[in-house]
């Protein structure tokens, strides 16, 4: 089974990373802004084909333009390997475990074109 590769968003805490990297170090998880990720202030249009294109799963707390992008994008006939929104006053404990829990037990390809909001 193919996991799960997470792009977080460069407004996400950067110590969900950190995190989950202790749990799993071999873990594919990128943060807008580092080396072989969009860069910094990418726009959301740039960043729902990026993870098109490479088949990562979108972390974002962004509910304010985001959702009128991805419609934008699926109405192009685009798809995304998933979007994970945050809920608002998530804890990051919360965030950090459900992240590792479907990194632990979903296929990569499992949420295409689905948007799931965190913690679970």
């Amino acid at each position: 089974m193919k996991r799960l590769r997470f792009l977080l968003d460069e407004h996400v805490p950067h110590a969900i990373q950190d995190q989950l990297l202790r749990l799993s170090p071999n873990m594919d998880i990128l943060i807008v802004g580092q080396p072989g990720a969009p860069a910094k202030g990418t726009s959301d249009p740039d960043l729902l084909q990026w993870i098109e294109q490479t088949g990562f799963t979108l972390v974002t707390n962004n509910r304010r333009t985001m959702p009128a992008h991805l419609q934008a994008h699926f109405a192009a006939g685009r798809h995304t390997s998933g979007i994970l929104l945050l809920r608002r006053g998530a804890l990051l404990g919360q965030v950090i475990e459900s992240l590792f829990l479907l990194w632990e037990i979903a296929a990569a390809d499992e949420f295409q074109d689905q948007t799931i909001f965190i913690p679970l």
